[in-house]
């Protein structure tokens, strides 16, 4: 029996406000890692995630001879050991509940001249790996898993690689730069067209430590044998945990909240475009770069919202914040229909199911559909109450938090336990805006 306890969510007593800096981006904390650990020289990194999954991909690191530590003033310092220099893993590599840690490292493990096992929790090894390791068989890799290889565990003997043109089916910046990263240790060039533009954060960080990416309209391409060099680099707020507080503030009658310093690189802003489109009032100000990535100051202000239909295009650009963007829709004026994101049911959990249920425990009107959700919205609030299951899913169960801060009754959330993955003491930054969330039993 689970004996997690119960995290209940109460309705704001009054609006939220102040300031709060989201933690480091995920995404490119991952490649930060990576990247820092096979340039030469030391890397120093500012603002680093130190969630669960990003934890897993330094411990891999680590488990190959790269020296990652952090300081007392809260900054990384890898030490890498440059293109060659990675040694072969005493042991399986755990990379627990990141599909990004595992797929981005098959990708990289397929081109070195050792052997290593990748694998993960329960979750993780649910979780689709075909299409990674399909084109680095292309590629000429060796890598054996469950179902063909198609899931984890896997098992990947390094060979000497070759480039090659691959067309992906999904825009997904796993797969990208899973591709890239074995592209490193191929010959010739490895080059990937996708359907749609996804995140870009791999060709922007190539390019800051010192390697050479080509671009030509939705095809990014690589050439082996490239030589890195350690940077001093900043990692921007991580926008899909931003979205937690931008839409809490947006639906609590009153709230003005401030999140510096995130990330708005242009693949990834989706989530802002679509409220801001749905009336949310969300100024945008002091926008800089930081490590080649564009950042900013977002101000989220109280806003009646409406329902919108979501372009499809735009679907790629908030793939990670579609929970949360759901009970926005929820608690809108009209319809909101969501098509074209059936990537949303190989996340974490099934994305669409677990947040259509956990939402309509408490309340809204949420129509599951093969690729996406139609939510008929209720301007007047949620009603709450209920006990929602967040399938181990640290966004549905972020989302349902949020929910509970916007219903009319407490909002109690089970299955919680990954919250730390992405987002380290998110009900303690958001009790400091005045949210009220406590754990109980």
């Amino acid at each position: 029996m689970n004996s997690e306890p119960l995290l209940v969510s109460y309705p704001a007593s009054a609006p939220l406000r102040g300031e709060l800096r989201p933690p480091g981006d995920k995404s490119i904390s991952h490649r930060a890692v990576i990247f820092g650990a096979l340039a030469r020289g030391v890397s120093e990194i500012h603002h680093l995630l130190e969630g669960e999954d990003v934890l897993r991909t330094v411990a891999a690191f680590r488990a190959m001879g790269v020296d990652a530590r952090r300081d007392d003033a809260g900054v990384w310092r890898i030490a890498g050991v440059g293109r060659d220099g990675l040694s072969e893993p005493r042991d399986v590599l755990d990379m627990g509940n990141s599909g990004t840690g595992i797929r981005l490292l098959t990708g990289l493990l397929a081109g070195q001249p050792f052997f290593s096992v990748l694998t993960g929790d329960d979750s993780l090894r649910r979780r689709p790996m075909g299409r990674v390791v399909g084109p680095l068989t292309r590629m000429g890799a060796c890598i054996l898993g469950r179902d063909g290889g198609r899931c984890a565990p896997l098992a990947v003997q390094g060979k000497e690689l070759i480039g090659i043109p691959y067309v992906s089916p999904v825009a997904s910046a796993q797969v990208k730069t899973a591709l890239l990263l074995a592209g490193l240790y191929a010959a010739g060039e490895t080059a990937i067209t996708e359907p749609a533009l996804s995140r870009d954060h791999t060709e922007r960080m190539l390019t800051a430590f010192g390697g050479e990416v080509g671009q030509d309209g939705l095809t990014v391409s690589v050439r082996g044998g490239i030589e890195l060099r350690g940077v001093t680099m900043h990692v921007p707020g991580d926008i899909s945990s931003a979205a937690f507080p931008m839409v809490a503030a947006l639906l609590v009658p009153g709230s003005e909240v401030t999140l510096t310093g995130v990330g708005i690189n242009p693949t990834r802003t989706g989530l802002l475009d679509l409220l801001r489109e749905m009336g949310g009032r969300i100024d945008i100000g002091n926008e800089r770069l930081e490590g080649g990535e564009p950042v900013a100051d977002l101000t989220v202000f109280h806003s009646p919202l409406k329902g919108i239909r979501v372009p499809p295009d735009v679907v790629p650009r908030a793939i990670d914040e579609f929970p949360v963007f759901a009970l926005a829709a929820a608690c809108a004026d009209g319809e909101t229909l969501v098509t074209g994101a059936e990537e949303l049911r190989v996340k974490e959990s099934d994305r669409i199911a677990a947040i259509a249920k956990g939402l309509a425990v408490q309340g809204a009107d949420i129509e599951e559909l093969p690729d996406g959700m139609r939510i008929r919205g209720r301007p007047e609030g949620l009603p709450g109450g209920g006990v929602a299951d967040a399938f181990q899913d640290h966004r549905v169960a972020m989302t349902l938090m949020v929910a509970g801060l916007a219903a009319r009754a407490p909002v109690t959330v089970t299955g919680r336990a990954n919250v730390e993955t992405s987002f380290p003491g998110f009900a303690a930054r958001m009790a400091g805006l005045g949210a009220r969330i406590e754990s109980h039993g």
